[in-house]
């Protein structure tokens, strides 16, 4: 199937208008799972998307050729966000070392940071492999991440061609914290309300298929971005994306890390250890939602290795989960291991379907002046309800037989 930049195509995808597919359910018929009494559903329908699984590759470099978002898929996992594409691959120039871990004392890798840019593949071989993946695997859900300039015109075309091509859903790069800024791209329009209320507004009047939004952690509060793409008609946000980082700086050299002729720049830092700050802004997200977006979805992201990872952040209110880091270190077929731990973590609670525990736990996070009130008055409660006596004073003639029973072990 040739796709052109022209943005002409040979096939009917057959998709509903945008302004249709929440209402309707989506294009694909839900999947139906058969299960037995001890099988655990792990599908996810949101946005009129259908996910074999809530694990989705990230956007980033398990998502750079056909070759490895085929991996993924035969892997087994639910979806794939591909490496952000635009227009003009030419602009992109990576630099070799781009990668610094961190290390704990024992040497375990707990942190990641990276100063890669987005795909520097020409956008025709990029919708080239959209096409071949879509065509080989018809139900598996493959999102187009996707970046621009403040040009309406670029957005719109772009978003032309990746539907052409046959992709799922859009997610809009809104936070990749290096290099794109600096041309008023990722972060930079993430950063700015104004350009993410219109930025998004374009996207979403022009896609006919669901948009997420992706949001950065670099910001004062996280809420206030994701309600104005909400607003704007996103049908879902993504969160979180790299933290603005310096990895080190070498104490045999005096350098920063990664090391690229002898300097460095600010990175994006993720893996293990972000996952306690993903968690806090996935939450503030999830209560956003639903205050007042119940028909949106939350994707989540930041430090999920594990199937125990992925339940906290459904546990919060999150759809789906994504993985970037944790499949370069440790390959597509995690995810095998992934599904069978939370499905343990389901069978250990009585759970059958995910929506069984989304969002279990939002409604016990609360303020810290809420917290001094509950405990105030547990410890009310508790001196009220005393069982015992303090001292020989508290003895009394007309409860004697009371009081000593107050203090009887079995």
């Amino acid at each position: 199937m040739m796709v052109s930049l022209s943005g002409q195509h040979s096939v009917t995808c057959g998709r509903f208008h945008r302004q249709d597919h929440r209402a309707r359910g989506g294009r694909r018929v839900p999947l139906r799972v058969m299960m037995s009494a001890r099988e655990h559903d792990l599908s996810v329908h949101v946005n009129g998307l259908d996910f074999e699984n809530p694990f989705v590759t990230g956007s980033g470099p398990p998502g750079t050729n056909y070759a490895v978002m085929k991996k993924a898929f035969d892997e087994g996992w639910g979806g794939v966000v591909a490496k952000t594409v635009s227009l003009d691959s030419a602009k992109v120039k990576n630099v070799t070392p781009r990668y610094a871990k961190l290390r704990s004392g024992n040497g375990e890798v707990i942190g990641w940071e990276n100063i890669e840019l987005i795909s520097d593949r020409p956008l025709e071989v990029m919708l080239e492999d959209f096409a071949r993946l879509k065509r080989e695997y018809p139900d598996r859900m493959l999102i187009a991440s996707i970046m621009e300039e403040y040009d309406k015109e670029a957005w719109v075309k772009l978003i032309g061609l990746c539907e052409a091509a046959g992709v799922d859903a859009f997610e809009i790069n809104f936070s990749c914290p290096h290099g794109m800024p600096e041309r008023r791209m990722g972060m930079a329009m993430g950063q700015d309300c104004e350009l993410l209320a219109e930025v998004t507004g374009w996207v979403t009047e022009a896609a006919s298929i669901p948009v997420w939004s992706k949001m950065t952690p670099n910001i004062t509060d996280i809420k206030v971005p994701s309600k104005v793409c909400l607003d704007a008609g996103s049908d879902g946000i993504a969160a979180i994306n790299t933290i603005e980082s310096i990895m080190g700086i070498n104490l045999d050299t005096l350098r920063p890390e990664p090391c690229v002729e002898g300097h460095s720049t600010r990175g994006g830092y993720s893996s293990v250890a972000v996952k306690p700050i993903a968690l806090a802004r996935v939450a503030s997200i999830a209560q956003v939602i639903a205050e007042g977006y119940s028909d949106r979805s939350l994707s989540g992201i930041g430090g999920i290795n594990t199937g125990n990872d992925a339940a906290e952040f459904i546990l919060l209110g999150s759809d789906t989960v994504q993985v970037c880091s944790g499949v370069m270190m440790h390959g597509y077929p995690m995810v095998k291991g992934m599904k069978a731990e939370l499905s343990a973590f389901m069978e250990k609670h009585g759970f059958t379907s995910l929506s069984d525990f989304k969002g279990m736990s939002l409604p016990y996070m609360t303020t810290h002046t809420e917290l001094v009130r509950m405990q105030k008055e547990a410890i009310e409660m508790k001196r009220k309800n005393k069982v015992g006596l303090g001292n020989d004073k508290e003895w009394s003639g007309d409860d004697f037989v009371k009081q000593s029973d107050s203090m009887v072990a079995n």
